[in-house]
């Protein structure tokens, strides 16, 4: 039995609690977290990016979702936990599982500073017919947890105008701006992305995010900052003073927001702000709830942003053709694994300008691992990669010009007919919805079904999402634009021109392979009729497509022309910066079908 969970479960007796819950997330409810906060992977050993766990005095479970079923199922083993699968992605379906399994009038606990305030009032208004009480202000891990890392430390930098294309005291100024027509006093913001965008500063205390660890509380004259002033070089420092952002100590945030005068008006985000700030406010402070406004500005690129990506973009080209290129020429001469792959393809992205390290933990996915949408080879599971077989790449990369996500699946030997229908049909899916043109004022879910179609005409699926935002030098996750129904989005948001997504329709089949072909895509203006202003994407991923896994009996004319369209620009753009030999390869790579 996991002695740590004994220990948690000692200290829940003292505290006589029925249950405690614990989230995979940290203070500032974001995607990755730094190592101090990863309390889920020290308590079960599951390292996913999503999950909640839930301990009674004789229940131990993880929920999370078909992402992860696999991965889980192995982490799990021996931990004294059980895998509690989620039938639909991102649902707290274990506070179901709390109101039905514990007796009335329960106790159960959790720390507020981890826990958002829109799901506590769900967990409070689900639990009220059992009378459940939901407790704040239970830390049971620190206590136990041994060696525990200490908080992030990283020094803070500035993210120059060149990049950003605005200074901060413009975007404070748009922000205070959005902030009177709403009638608000004060913002509150918590997301450490929201705060390095709006005050271009990055930051290394996140893995594969350059953020910073901070809170910060804008009024209509100053923006305090609430972090540890060693992170702060003198001359950053000194730039903020400028621009009237006042340093404040990390812990001070409960203290300033409990001042906050009562009759004033605040604005905050429930999915993103904790319950422990939340319960410090003055209870006739106004409240103002939504999502943040530097969450909505920042989703939408300006030109400078936009012109940068599209530079990345070549620049990550480049390293993913000299890949695919040296993986081909070495592999069966050479022992590559996953691990030493992901780690050549790092190589190779380093060698680029501007290029600081990779946007998330690379999916490299041999055969069986690549139905593991993700998988991370760890040294126990690195498989040798051989001369048979399908191959999947998911990986990205941070520059100071833009952040990457893109996913490839090649085959390393004759493709079966079923490994080249799975695959030509998720192609399909990729290529379709990078074809669409939709009114202004659609949403992302409106138009997810030109991705899925021709999967679900074959009785086929895949259980995440189809698109994601993505962020400029910040998350590689980032909302509120989703197409389809994504953690990191808000379904009520439209699409709009200078948002950049993902386009990553897939197949998976357990214990074989996965096949996914994910690209980037800009929102950018079509034509406007009689009917409105209509849009389309710009597919600005460059990266040539595996075409011996395509089965052109499945693809309509105008698919194969936008592939055949598509690879005649990766190879116009990418062919003049490789070397001669990469070159002649690539025309092979991209040659039409």
């Amino acid at each position: 039995m996991n002695k740590n969970l004994q220990q948690v479960r000692k200290l829940m007796e003292e505290n006589n609690l029925d249950a405690y819950i614990i989230p995979v997330t940290d203070p500032h409810l974001g995607e990755y977290v730094p190592a101090h906060w990863r309390i889920i992977s020290w308590l079960t050993g599951f390292t996913g990016s999503a999950a909640n766990v839930v301990i009674t005095k004789d229940f131990a479970g993880l929920w999370t979702d078909s992402r992860y079923f696999i991965q889980a199922a192995g982490q799990l083993e021996g931990s004294g936990f059980e895998l509690m699968k989620l039938k639909i992605p991102h649902t707290p379906e274990y506070i179901d599982w709390l109101r039905d399994n514990l007796p009335e009038s329960s106790r159960a606990g959790v720390d507020g500073r981890i826990i958002p305030m829109g799901i506590l009032r769900l967990m409070e208004k689900t639990f009220s017919r059992k009378r459940i009480r939901v407790e704040t202000d239970h830390d049971l891990v620190s206590p136990v947890w041994k060696n525990r890392p200490p908080l992030p430390d990283a020094m803070a930098f500035e993210h120059h105008l060149k990049f950003a294309g605005k200074n901060r005291k413009e975007k404070l100024d748009d922000v205070r701006s959005r902030m009177k027509e709403m009638g608000a006093d004060h913002h509150l913001i918590t997301s450490l992305d929201d705060i390095a965008w709006l005050l271009n500063i990055r930051g290394g205390d996140v893995n594969y995010s350059p953020l910073f660890t901070s809170f910060a509380l804008l009024t209509m004259n100053e923006i305090y900052l609430f972090a540890d002033n060693k992170k702060i070089p003198g001359q950053l420092k000194d730039d903020l003073y400028r621009d009237n952002v006042v340093l404040l100590p990390y812990e001070n945030i409960e203290e300033k927001l409990s001042q906050l005068d009562a009759g004033s008006s605040l604005i905050f985000t429930p999915g993103t702000t904790s319950a422990s700030l939340i319960s410090v406010l003055d209870k006739n402070l106004e409240v103002i709830e939504d999502i943040s406004i530097p969450t909505r500005m920042k989703a939408i690129k300006n030109e400078v942003e936009i012109e940068n990506i599209r530079r990345v973009m070549i620049k990550d080209g480049v390293a993913l053709t000299k890949f695919f290129h040296w993986l081909e020429k070495n592999i069966g001469s050479e022992k590559i694994t996953e691990i030493s792959a992901s780690d050549k393809l790092l190589a190779f992205r380093m060698e680029q300008e501007d290029c600081v390290g990779p946007s998330f933990a690379t999916i490299a996915g041999y055969n069986e691992h690549g139905a593991m949408p993700h998988y991370c080879a760890t040294p126990e599971t690195d498989a040798e990669l051989k001369h048979e077989g399908i191959f999947l790449l998911d990986s990205g990369g941070q520059y100071y010009g833009g952040t990457t996500d893109i996913t490839r699946t090649i085959a390393l030997s004759e493709p079966t007919e079923q490994q080249k229908k799975d695959f030509t049909l998720a192609l399909k899916g990729t290529i379709d919805l990078a074809m669409a043109k939709f009114p202004l004022g659609t949403k992302g879910y409106q138009i997810e079904m030109m991705a899925r179609k021709p999967l679900w005409d074959h009785g086929m699926n895949y259980g995440h999402g189809t698109g994601h935002g993505v962020g400029y030098f910040l998350n590689v996750h980032e909302g509120p634009q989703t197409i389809g129904s994504g953690a990191s989005g808000d379904l009520k948001t439209i699409i709009e021109p200078g948002m950049l997504l993902s386009d990553e329709p897939a197949i998976y089949r357990e214990g074989e392979y996965g096949f996914r072909t994910e690209n980037l895509v800009l929102c950018t203006e079509d034509e406007e009729t009689e009917y409105g202003q209509f849009l389309k994407f710009d597919t600005i991923t460059l990266c040539y497509i595996d075409t011996s896994l395509v089965d052109k009996s499945l693809m309509t004319d105008e698919e194969l022309q936008w592939l055949n369209d598509y690879h005649k620009l990766v190879y116009s753009i990418l062919g003049r910066l490789v070397p001669a030999e990469i070159k002649q390869w690539l025309k092979a790579k991209t040659a039409s079908i």
